[in-house]
């Protein structure tokens, strides 16, 4: 009689321990939950708290986006080569910034389409920085490589429909002007970034369109 109530107690002691093992695994996992929902709320106030946060991103990449169409134009009418290199690589940074913070702003609020537009600036702002130093001549390269991704850039945002009718219109006039002056460029044409009627002609159009973008992030619409 004692050998099957000694394998009796011993079942009993096995199956309590099962019990505990599962209670202790089930509180674990509910700690574990609420650990991990906890260091999420407090990752979101820290991103709420953060030095940049959305209205200052917004604001800074609209004074960039103005920074560089006006020191875009006043570039373009610059006395000489020293002063002309001078604005184009201050409108440049301060282009390539602006675009860089309203990539990350668009991709944030799943803005895919005009997220890539902007980082697509910002590549063919970066080759457009790279020749301001040169001569007229000697930047042709660089210039038709950045002018095409300009284009490239404009139909994009555009085509993502953040922008206002009017700001998509004059940025897809000046795609098709940008997209034709590297074409040229690419088929052996011996243009400048100063050649007349393009690109020249086809500066305004961008100016028109980098402050349509800065005036809607500065409302905040977008």
């Amino acid at each position: 009689m004692w050998a099957p109530q000694a394998s009796s107690v011993w079942w009993a002691i096995y199956w309590a321990f099962i019990r505990n093992s599962a209670n202790s695994f089930e509180q674990l996992a509910k700690r574990n939950r609420a650990d991990a929902a906890y260091g999420l709320c407090q990752h979101v106030e820290a991103l709420d708290s953060s030095p940049l946060t959305d209205s200052r991103l917004r604001l800074t990449a609209s004074a960039g986006l103005v920074v560089g169409a006006v020191l875009g134009m006043a570039g373009t009418f610059a006395p000489s080569a020293a002063w002309r290199g001078l604005a184009w690589g201050l409108d440049g940074t301060a282009l390539i910034v602006a675009c860089a913070l309203l990539a990350v702003h668009h991709f944030r609020r799943g803005n895919d389409l005009a997220a890539a537009g902007f980082l697509v600036f910002v590549v063919g702002e970066a080759l457009l920085l790279s020749g301001v130093a040169m001569t007229l001549e000697a930047s042709a390269p660089s210039f038709a490589a950045g002018v095409s991704l300009w284009a490239a850039s404009l139909a994009l945002v555009g085509a993502s429909n953040t922008m206002p009718l009017v700001v998509n219109g004059v940025g897809f006039l000046g795609a098709l002007l940008f997209a034709i002056v590297a074409l040229r460029i690419f088929m052996g044409a011996a243009l400048t970034p100063l050649s007349q009627p393009l690109p020249f002609l086809a500066y305004p159009f961008l100016a028109a369109t980098l402050f349509g973008w800065a005036w809607v992030h500065y409302r905040g619409t977008v």
